[in-house]
């Protein structure tokens, strides 16, 4: 199978105007957002790593594509996109491509951070279910449900702009793509591969989340070999939106650590 076509951004941190070498963090998104769902963290993030993210098929900035992929072709999708050694950190579909990415290209992944996410998220049912329903009817369809999961209670009063602008890219993601993004996490479920799992994984949950709340984390921390997990209590399915500073703080302390560990 061709390598789905995702978006890359360019890369912003310290090693991009400066001679510090700084590590490489990869970020990714979860179905229906973009870059965007990374930009309040983005900065706190860039003054320690060199930070790139992407964007699935047909999402943001990357063009649609007709053909099937799974969330494998996906993690082999980024691992051609960038160079060298990098942490990485995804949210839910984001997650999910990054657990592929450490059975596919774990020599690759220093540190990974999966964020609300899950080795397997639903049912296979419910994700063709969704497909069905964006082929039919839109994106614009799954607006006022995708707000009720994405966001914590407060989070659209106290970021009206960002928490809006993510809308806007659910209503302008590609119907087919979002759909075969669908079909993708129908087919998605790693966790009889955990144990094979080498690389320092942190799981990480918000305490609001009804999507993959702490359960599917521990499943993963406690699945790998050297995984932990931790909560983050004023997020639900989106933590970069609803607590950047708490999301890069938790993501700092763990890149730091596992660097550290190499180090010793």
């Amino acid at each position: 199978m061709t390598i789905p076509a995702i978006a890359v951004s360019p890369p912003v941190g310290p090693s991009t105007s400066s001679e510090t070498d700084a590590p490489t963090l990869v970020l990714g998104p979860s179905i229906g957002t973009s870059t965007l769902l990374w930009s309040r963290v983005i900065p706190l993030l860039a003054e320690r790593f060199r930070v790139v993210a992407w964007d699935l098929p047909g999402h943001g900035a990357a063009a649609p594509t007709t053909e099937p992929f799974t969330a494998a072709d996906l993690a082999d999708a980024v691992a051609a996109a960038v160079e060298g050694p990098f942490h990485y950190a995804g949210v839910s579909f984001g997650g999910c491509v990054g657990l592929e990415l450490l059975l596919r290209h774990g020599d690759r992944i220093e540190g990974a951070a999966i964020i609300a996410s899950g080795a397997v998220i639903g049912t296979p049912e419910g994700w063709h279910d969704r497909a069905a329903q964006v082929r039919a009817q839109s994106t614009s369809s799954l607006v006022v449900g995708s707000a009720q999961r994405w966001f914590a209670p407060d989070t659209i009063a106290r970021d009206p702009d960002l928490t809006g602008r993510l809308l806007h890219v659910l209503q302008d993601t590609d119907d087919e793509c979002y759909a075969l993004c669908c079909e993708a996490l129908a087919a998605f479920d790693v966790r009889d591969r955990l144990a094979e799992i080498e690389t320092p994984v942190l799981a990480v949950w918000g305490h609001r989340d009804a999507v993959t709340p702490e359960a599917s984390a521990r499943e993963i921390a406690d699945g790998v070999r050297r995984g932990r997990a931790i909560g983050i209590p004023d997020a639900s399915h989106l933590p970069p939106v609803d607590d950047p500073a708490a999301t890069a703080a938790t993501l700092t302390e763990f890149f730091d650590a596992v660097a550290q560990e190499r180090a010793a």
